[in-house]
């Protein structure tokens, strides 16, 4: 038990000097949780021995907070209408996005499930790290920003189709068998969902105390055990937890947010770490030109994506910009589906260090790109001849809610 305590109190400590040194250089501490569990996993340089069960539990629980935290961001209203209209911009965001992953994979010759996984990889925006560039840079009210946000809604609903498809292919279920899960996961979101929409007020009278210890106790424990039965049913964890989010709203939500964020940063950190213990760094160097090719792809694809979102909201070119630049970040939706292949046991060996490699370029080159968004947006203005930048580049008053700036790591 103290080499337990000793190997635990070690690894939070580094974390914390890891998340210290990501708040003085402003970058997303995400890469360098990454990189500690390299080092403290199998060919690491300093292997973990007897504290892995427990770091494996609370990166399940990490997921868990980072999505159902995600979820108190919006609304089931909110969730509804911007189905209807971030379809189009959605669909787009698909398509350009999940291609490269699908196409590599079946070039590196891997077969249909695994592009199916790497295209996921490939698709899914980090909502964590987006939402702390836009907190950070201060474009929370900016024009683009709603437009942004509905790409990131889009896709974490999409992924709540996508996983229970992936989950079932990863176990090689027939056609029969993974309807059937496909059905079972629709009818379960479906269920979560007219709960939220509907009875929504009966939910936050059950949770609802005036203490602040009774209140976390309810939330946490209510989230944990939605989040079981949907896995169970075949919905992702991450899936349940984030629809039980949206079904709090108001200053329920907001106070569930304060209490849980501790929670959730400590959980999401054993997350990524535990990810990396996963990934044998000798393994990296033979994806990293795949992972170099994909990270290019991914820049373009979802510069493209946010561009022609933005431009469709009415947004000039720098603001075009920064929503292309703010959808760059992959972090913990991709290194989830990365893990579901990875625990299915039916993954191809280069698939985890291929996603690693992958993560850690574009978590660090998101909000460094982000950075530029503005220089380059002015010097194309100019080069444009439009001179001073046009109304629809300012900001909207009240078109993100002010709690974004909590958002996960």
């Amino acid at each position: 038990m103290a080499v337990k305590l000793i190997e635990l109190g070690a690894i939070v400590l580094v974390l914390g000097l890891i998340g210290a040194l990501a708040v003085r250089f402003s970058v997303s501490a995400i890469p360098l949780y990454l990189l500690a569990g390299l080092a403290f996993g199998t060919g690491g340089i300093l292997p973990l021995t007897t504290s892995e069960e427990f770091i494996e539990i609370g990166a399940e629980v990490g997921v868990i907070l980072l999505l159902f935290t995600l979820g108190l961001e919006y609304t089931a209203d909110e969730l509804v209408g911007t189905l209807r209209t971030s379809a189009p911009v959605g669909l787009l965001d698909l398509v350009l996005n999940a291609a490269p992953g699908v196409i590599i994979a079946l070039l590196l010759g891997w077969g249909p499930v695994m592009a199916v996984v790497l295209g996921g990889v490939t698709y899914v925006t980090s909502s964590g790290i987006t939402a702390k560039v836009l907190g950070d840079l201060g474009w929370l009210g900016n024009r683009e920003t709603p437009a942004v946000l509905s790409i990131l809604v889009f896709e974490d609903l999409t992924m709540a189709v996508y996983l229970p498809i992936v989950t079932a292919l990863l176990a090689g279920a027939g056609l029969v068998k993974g309807a059937v899960s496909l059905a079972v996961a629709a009818i379960t979101i479906t269920v979560i969902l007219y709960v939220a929409l509907r009875h929504g007020h009966k939910v936050e009278r059950f949770i609802a105390s005036p203490s602040d210890e009774v209140l976390l106790l309810k939330v946490f424990g209510l989230t944990l055990l939605v989040a079981g039965l949907a896995q169970a049913l075949q919905v992702s964890a991450a899936v349940g937890a984030f629809l039980v989010g949206i079904a709090l709203s108001g200053p329920l939500a907001h106070q569930a947010r304060q209490l849980l964020t501790p929670l959730r940063d400590l959980f999401a950190a054993v997350f990524f770490v535990f990810f990396g213990l996963h990934t044998d760094p000798t393994q990296l160097p033979p994806v990293l030109g795949a992972a170099a090719l994909l990270a290019v792809l991914g820049v373009l694809t979802k510069a493209a994506t946010g561009w022609f979102a933005a431009k469709r909201a009415g947004v000039s070119i720098k603001g075009r910009l920064r929503a292309g630049a703010a959808l760059v970040p992959r972090g913990e939706f991709n290194i989830v589906i990365a893990g579901l292949a990875a625990t299915a046991g039916s993954a191809h060996p280069q698939l985890g260090p291929l996603a690693a490699a992958y993560v850690l370029i574009l978590a660090v080159a998101g909000p460094l790109l982000a950075r530029t968004a503005e220089p380059l947006g002015r010097w194309l203005t100019k080069r444009a001849g439009g001179g001073t930048p046009g109304p629809s580049d300012g900001s909207a008053t009240g078109a993100v809610r002010e709690e974004s700036q909590s958002a996960p790591v």
